[in-house]
């Protein structure tokens, strides 16, 4: 199986790129070591070229490297100069291959995916080559190899290196058994592959596997059990093959044929399962997205990043069994800081839950539930970590309320596993459940379990369940235990999930108490006070406010780094080290700055510099960046620091020139060693005078760094701006929205964070610039989404976005949409917001519609609280859409309506809505003065629908069509039948009067009655020609 050519214009020899990629760096320098090892030994014989490059190498180190990396480069580019190159790179290293060892490890991590096809089945060959020859670090590279055979992928590509690296295996099979962690990586990584090859097509290859597994095993067995419990459950995967179910056999009923010291199932499943191994299932490009996620990309902005994930790894469905690898890898792998969890950044517990809910296979859905339970099973609090158990209990908790589904089937597999599992432990995995429960609770992980275990969500038989099997965790919460204040963990758990939804939430700042005593207080108070933190309506989310740290100058560690630099760099580096005024640095960064443009300037150690910048210059990235007082002196005097030296030289070269593109390799190298790097730009390109009118070289910068996306790169850098210095994020926040308007107007990401941060009088400033045409935070295409997006997040957040929407001009009806999508007891921000703005405006047909949209419910004052103020205010014209509006809904028809009305998740104007407003605005208005019932046009518009609708509507609206008909006696007492009743407010005047004479002449006798009958009949014929337009 050859892999099948890769799509995409080939540009290199090396790795395939297209017309718009720029050129990859190590790419070229290995082109360099190429040419100059070709430029050696051109034109001379192969002897002659043999005593040239010896010769060559001989010279130093740099002349060694370059040719033994050039000898390395054409053995991947050119075949049939394989065999001659790696002969000749036998003959003239000097390090044993170490060079060669590192440059093929870092392409394995780094470049595999964009290898050539000829250069990866190079790259395999190199590799059995060096197997063969025993190199050592051959089987840290082989394993390095193995991490690229992606799980849940059966593509032509990933079968031929599963088969080729298999072959490697099974040819120097006792090259392999003399590393004890190559056999165990071995077995691990080819008993999860068999799963996915049991196609009919893939018989031969799964059968190849199966016997490798089976023999080392069998024959190395100990080895392969420093991989833990997590050998058991891959074993379970295939223990229906007939080899494997002898060996399972074996492995329960008689473990001393496997190892003398191997005493049973049990010792296996109490031994943790390293991250080396749980780590070694993911291909590099998986493990750096999934790090990505849980360490830069902001709770409730995950979507995009889940759906590129799906689409890349999950969209198949072999890829189905991938889920499993993802879930032990975060429970076991990703450990968040203490920082990383107290701050929004996406959770574990909510990545997790995605997996599972994503899932489309019942028996991938059950592997990925064992997968997330299994290290409760036999959990030890000695030897295992709080990390491994805590996903899963959060996703149960946090999937309580919006999906209670999820925490039914999680909590369901819980209760049932344990007499599962495996019959003759059931005691064991009730301990280690019962003991993962216990140190939950001492961990404060959750406050306690009784509101997850008997929830009035669950189902009777569940919650009967639960009750049955723990039944310490079903009581009413008692005083919570002791915590530990010598460990960090507790409080990093308890910061982070102290129930955003059940918790509670205390409105002092969170810090980190010295006195043990005073938090336990603390805790017992926050539990046990009826209503002690929680607010009126929506609660306030749980926050950790930055705290102000006092830093110890400790002088900046660059041992490991400086003797890398080339000697012009190393005395300037040091120089910097010693040099204590700004001043001085400043001089000595530009020197530092002109060698970098040097045209011999080596590229390889810009990472190294960037770290002894990063280290050197830690201090300039504390504190506050924008001075206290804000005037032109201060702004210059706050950007004249040597990192800002970078900044200048940047903004005054052209784009075009090559210097350009160098200084911005190094900023994005020191990006990676401090992100703080980004916002300080930007405060320096708005901020000095040099940088007039470059904002646009922020773009470049973004571009350059490891992220290469403008929107992703400002919105990292923003944020973690709004975490160090919220004056300085109100101080961006003008340029950033007038320069980057396709990045910052299309989402609320930004907005979000402006709001959740800025108090009244940093909200008051932002609403001055918006006046003064400094500032625009929404445009009409997108203001309608944003205010949506907003609907979820805090109420002062939401409060603050809607003041910044009204100091725009916009017109409401642009956004009157949303009512649609408001519900009177979840968004009353919005409604409360929404009818201030509704009461200043004359209403308009849309609006009405919009308004009388809002399904009834009698709690809900809104649409009665606008339209009574109308009817005050706009008599006349809220009469006539409401007419408009009746007679148009009574005309459609009522199938057609009916199912319009339940196919839209929207609500949709129907007739009973409206019926149902009026009538709760005739009751409101039933003990006043007003006449807004009495109109003409409403009247007949109520004749209209009486006419039309089915008789539990009239009996049900009977007091609001007994107006109507009031209406129509009246007309047919005073009217003769064949003329119409006038309907326009003109016709209304002109023919007030009338009723009144008619009525007089009536009471005076009856030959008078007779007499004016015929006048008024001509007067109403004129009145009706009036008034005909709106009949």
């Amino acid at each position: 199986m050859e892999p099948s050519p890769a799509k995409g214009k080939a540009q290199g020899r090396l790795l395939v790129s297209t017309s718009l990629d720029a050129k990859d760096e190590l790419e070229e320098r290995l082109e360099r070591c190429v040419s100059i090892t070709t430029s050696i030994t051109n034109g001379l014989s192969e002897r002659e070229a043999n005593d040239a490059i010896t010769a060559h190498v001989c010279k130093g180190p740099q002349q060694h490297e370059e040719v033994c990396l050039g000898l390395f480069t054409l053995l991947l580019t050119e075949p049939p100069q394989a065999q001659r190159c790696y002969r000749d790179l036998t003959l003239v290293n000097r390090d044993g291959m170490n060079v060669v060892l590192i440059k093929i490890n870092q392409i394995l991590m780094e470049k595999f995916l964009k290898l050539q096809d000829v250069c990866r089945t190079q790259l395999v060959w190199l590799v059995r080559e060096l197997v063969k020859s025993g190199v050592i670090g051959a089987d840290g590279v082989l394993m390095t190899l193995m991490k690229q055979i992606a799980g849940g992928d059966i593509s032509n590509k990933n079968l031929w290196l599963a088969e080729n690296v298999l072959d490697i295996l099974v040819e120097q099979r006792e090259w392999v058994l003399k590393s004890g962690m190559l056999v165990a990586m071995s077995v691990y990584t080819y008993l999860r592959l068999i799963v996915d090859h049991g196609t009919p097509n893939l018989v031969s290859l799964r059968q190849r596997e199966v016997d490798f597994c089976i023999g080392l095993l069998r024959e190395r067995f100990m080895e392969c059990f420093i991989i833990g419990r997590d050998l058991v459950r891959l074993l379970q995967n295939v223990a229906r093959i007939p080899e494997m179910e002898s060996l399972w056999k074996d492995l329960l009923h008689s473990p001393q044929a496997l190892s003398p010291q191997f005493t049973g199932i049990l010792q296996l499943l109490t031994s943790r399962t390293s991250r080396k191994f749980l780590a070694c299932r993911l291909t590099p490009d998986m493990e750096t997205k999934l790090l990505f996620m849980t360490s830069r990309v902001r709770f409730g902005q995950q979507k995009r990043y889940q759906d590129w994930f799906q689409r890349q790894y999950l969209s198949t469905a072999e890829s189905q069994s991938l889920r499993c690898d993802l879930i032990r890898y975060i429970c076991g792998v990703v450990h968040p800081s203490n920082e990383v969890l107290s701050s929004d950044i996406l959770p574990r517990w909510a990545i997790i839950g995605w997996l599972l809910t994503t899932c489309t296979s019942n028996v991938a859905a059950s592997n990925a539930k064992l997968a997330l339970f299994y290290d409760w099973l036999f959990f030890n609090p000695e030897k295992d970590s709080i990390m491994n158990i805590e996903p899963a209990i959060l996703v149960m908790h946090h999937s309580m309320k919006p999906h209670p589904a999820i925490t039914a089937t999680l909590l369901d597999f819980m209760c049932r596993i344990i007499p599962h599992f495996f019959p003759p432990l059931e005691s064991q995995v009730r301990q280690g459940v019962f003991n993962s429960l216990t140190f939950i609770m001492e961990k404060r992980v959750l406050a306690h379990l009784a509101p997850l275990f008997d929830n009035p969500k669950l189902d009777r038989e569940l919650r009967s369940m639960l009750r049955e099997r723990f039944p310490e965790f079903c009581n009413s919460p008692s005083p919570p235990t002791e915590v530990k204040m010598e460990e960090s963990v507790p409080l990093e758990m308890d910061n982070h999930v102290l129930d955003k939804e059940d918790g509670c939430y205390d409105n002092t700042d969170a810090t980190f108490s010295d006195d043990e005593e005073e938090l336990n207080n603390k805790v017992h108070q926050c539990h046990h006070d009826k209503n002690p933190c929680l607010s009126q309506g929506k609660k306030r989310e749980f926050r950790f406010h930055q705290l102000k740290e006092t830093y110890i100058d400790e002088p900046a560690d660059i041992t490991p780094f400086v003797d890398q630099l080339d000697e012009a760099l190393k005395e300037r580096v040091l120089q910097l080290q010693k040099g204590s005024d700004t001043e001085t640095h400043c001089e000595v960064m530009q020197e530092i700055v002109d060698l970098i443009l040097e045209e011999d300037f080596d590229s390889e150690q810009m990472s190294t510099l960037a770290s002894c910048m990063a280290e050197l210059f830690k201090s300039h990235f504390r504190g506050d960046v924008l001075p206290e007082e804000i005037t032109e002196e201060s702004l210059e005097e706050s950007v004249c620091k040597p990192v800002c030296l970078i900044f200048r030289n940047l903004c005054q070269m052209q784009e075009d020139n090559s210097g350009f593109s160098v200084l911005l390799d190094l900023l994005a190298e020191l990006y990676q060693k401090q992100p703080k790097i980004g916002y300080h730009l930007l405060y320096y390109l708005k901020a000095s005078k040099a940088a007039a009118g470059k904002m646009s070289l922020y773009e470049s910068f973004a571009q350059a760094t490891a992220l290469g996306d403008l929107h992703t790169c400002l919105m990292m850098d923003m944020k973690a701006c709004q975490e160090d210095d919220v004056r300085l994020l109100c101080y961006l926040t003008p340029s950033i929205y007038s320069e980057f308007p396709d990045e910052t107007l299309r989402s609320g990401e930004l907005l979000n964070m402006i709001v959740a941060v800025i108090d009244s009088a940093q909200l008051q400033e932002l609403m001055c610039h918006v006046m003064m045409g400094n500032l625009v935070m929404f445009r009409k295409d997108s203001v309608l989404n944003i205010l949506i997006q907003s609907l979820d997040w805090e109420t002062f957040e939401q409060y603050s976005t809607w003041q910044l929407f009204l100091a725009h001009s916009i017109p409401l009806e642009t956004i009157i949409p949303i009512l649609q999508h408001l519900k009177y007891k979840e968004h009353p921000e919005a409604l409360s917001c929404l009818l201030l703005q509704l009461r200043r405006e004359k209403p308009s047909e849309e609006m009405v519609k919009m308004v009388l949209s809002r399904p009834y419910h009698q709690e809900d004052q809104f649409t009665t609280s606008i339209l009574r103020h109308w009817a005050a205010k706009h008599e006349d014209l809220l009469g006539e859409h409401i007419k408009a509006l009746l007679i148009k809904n009574n005309n459609m028809p009522r199938k057609r309506q009916s199912l319009r009305s339940s196919s839209s998740k929207l609500a949709q104007l129907t007739l009973e809505q409206m019926l149902e407003h009026l009538d709760s605005l005739r009751l409101n208005l039933s003990n006043t003065k007003n006449n807004f019932f009495s109109q003409t046009p409403i009247l007949q518009a109520l004749q209209h629908v009486q006419a039309s609708c089915d008789e539990a509507h009239k009996m049900r609206f009977s007091d609001l069509f007994s107006l109507a008909e009031e209406y129509e006696d009246s007309s047919k007492q005073h009217k003769p039948r064949r003329k119409a009743p006038a309907s326009s407010p003109r016709s209304r005047k002109g023919a007030a009067p009338q009723p009144c004479n008619e009525e007089e002449s009536a009471s005076s006798s009856a030959s008078e009655e007779e007499d004016s009958k015929p006048k008024a009949s001509k007067r109403k014929r004129k009145t009706s020609a009036v008034g005909s337009d709106s009949d």
